[in-house]
């Protein structure tokens, strides 16, 4: 069996997480449940980041340790996630043992190459991105991320030479330019590297609060330079000599578009440096705005997750995010255009054909359809099928998920031009009564299996009532295919997306 390993970027544990921070949590869980369903021994890592300062500085205003702090918020981020349904197979947390131990050895391997040395850095430092910043990378003095001036430092530090790696990233991107996507991002990080690179610190003076460098106990590993080692160190890079490279190299790392140099420049680098191979392929996602300002927990534009999902469910929420926003680029989320998707997309659209469909399934063949003479809606699944396995391998979530509701429309048309209502009344139309059911049923439940990675529950509940396959059984080579050689037993049930009263559920 193939497999497949992908992560996402571990998150800051000094608030809890937003809305933007679920949406790449939810798209990365959409391609982990797609590659298991394709048959990958799919392998999906999430976790907390916890050597931040702002993390220490949360802790202290709780008047908690940093460690009991940091072990509280693990509770409150698996909760989140747990709400959206998101199916991590291990969070990691850069506390933990096996990753120390792990850092530790690869700052071994980097210094052991030469790739380490001791200086002075004199700069601005961004505490918000836990991030050293050139004047360039600041606006109006500011960072323009958060939007606060960076503290000036002076500091002894050891260095990473970054600079010798400029000439071998730009080859990389020329090479294998799937490297890092979506184009945009690529182009914007070989803009960077033709400007030139400039060594990086991996090191801050010792603040009782990190990962002590393993040649100078007096210093912490710089966090940033501790972070990216977790999808490293959770493989048992480290701790398990002999099986470690069994996962690694990850195949996907899923990051937001403002930590993608991080990710593409400065942390193949690092493996580089230290005789490791690098990641497959680096994937920056776009930001998630709120009515059109950037969301962000210090800028006080964050939506939080849980009350979004508990506004129809974490289903309809997951949808929203994937359809609604194309992947790799920012999108923008309100309260007006979450309700009115669910309306179109869910209860008028395929909630009402599941309901249609086992309704008359239920009143005019006691639930049982079978197989009949094929209509065009085999031809229109097919299509639909394969443009959906592309769209998904290439990563283009939006695209994925049009393509299950190209289906559902063809079938809402169907059934509006076949009329079985009307033909149900015919007693010379019995066949014809049999078709418009049975093609549209199957085409349907085609379509739940397409949405499965999107809308788990909700699909898992249309497959049952359309005498599909369980819902955690699903296959894609197995099931996304219209079959049409088997009889499907159907079942009624309560609307799985009522309709909006007076349109919308609440005003905001």
């Amino acid at each position: 069996m193939p497999r497949f390993y992908l992560t996402t970027a571990i998150d800051y544990v000094n608030s809890p997480p937003h809305l933007g921070t679920a949406y790449e949590k939810i798209t990365a869980d959409v391609i982990a449940r797609y590659r298991r369903s394709a048959g990958f021994d799919t392998h999906f890592l999430m976790g907390a980041d916890e050597h931040s300062l702002n993390v220490r500085r949360k802790a202290e205003e709780q008047g908690l340790e940093p460690l009991d702090y940091c072990a509280k918020m693990e509770d409150v981020f698996r909760a989140v996630w747990a709400k959206l349904d998101v199916s991590y197979d291990e969070f990691i947390r850069t506390t933990e043992r096996r990753h120390h131990l792990g850092v530790r050895k690869l700052l071994e391997a980097i210094r052991a190459r030469g790739g380490i040395y001791e200086g002075a850095y004199e700069g601005w430092y961004c505490v918000s991105c836990e991030a050293f910043k050139q004047e360039k990378d600041l606006e109006d003095g500011s960072c323009p991320l958060h939007r606060a001036k960076p503290d000036w430092i002076t500091e002894k530090n050891h260095f990473f030479r970054l600079s010798d790696y400029r000439d071998t990233l730009l080859a990389l991107y020329r090479e294998q330019p799937s490297f890092i996507e979506p184009e945009t991002r690529r182009n914007e990080l070989t803009n960077v590297l033709e400007a030139g690179l400039l060594d990086l610190s991996v090191s801050r003076p010792g603040s009782g609060w990190g990962i002590p460098v393993p040649f100078d106990e007096r210093s912490v590993v710089y966090v940033w330079f501790d972070a990216l080692m977790n999808y490293l160190t959770a493989t048992g890079y480290g701790t398990d000599e002999d099986g470690w490279d069994e996962r690694w190299p990850a195949d996907l790392h899923i990051v937001g578009k403002d930590i993608t140099r991080f990710h593409a420049v400065i942390w193949p680098a690092m493996l580089m440096a230290a005789g490791v191979a690098i990641p497959r392929q680096v994937f920056g996602h776009g930001f998630v705005n709120f009515q059109g300002e950037r969301m962000s927990k210090s800028l006080g534009t964050a939506v939080d997750p849980l009350e979004a999902a508990d506004h129809f469910g974490p289903d309809p929420l997951r949808l929203f995010l994937v359809r609604e926003i194309q992947y790799g680029q920012d999108g923008d989320f309100s309260w007006d255009r979450f309700e009115a998707r669910y309306d179109a997309d869910l209860a008028n659209s395929l909630g009402n054909l599941v309901s249609r469909i086992t309704t008359m399934a239920g009143r005019y063949r006691e639930g049982r359809l079978e197989p009949s003479a094929r209509s065009a809606l085999p031809e229109v699944a097919a299509r639909a099928v394969a443009d959906y396995h592309a769209a998904m391998v290439d990563l283009r979530l939006h695209d994925g998920a049009a393509a299950a509701f190209r289906i559902v429309g063809a079938v809402n048309e169907f059934l509006t031009e076949r009329a079985p209502w009307k033909l149900a009344k015919d007693p010379d139309a019995g066949a014809a009564l049999d078709e418009a059911l049975y093609e549209a049923a199957e085409a349907t439940r085609v379509a739940a299996v397409l949405l499965h990675p999107v809308m788990p529950k909700s699909t898992a509940r249309i497959l049952e009532r359309l005498g599909g396959v369980d819902g955690d059984g699903v296959r894609f080579d197995d099931h996304a295919a219209f079959e049409g050689g088997r009889a499907l037993i159907t079942r009624t049930g309560e609307p799985l997306w009522p309709r909006l009263a007076g349109g919308r559920s609440g005003s905001r």
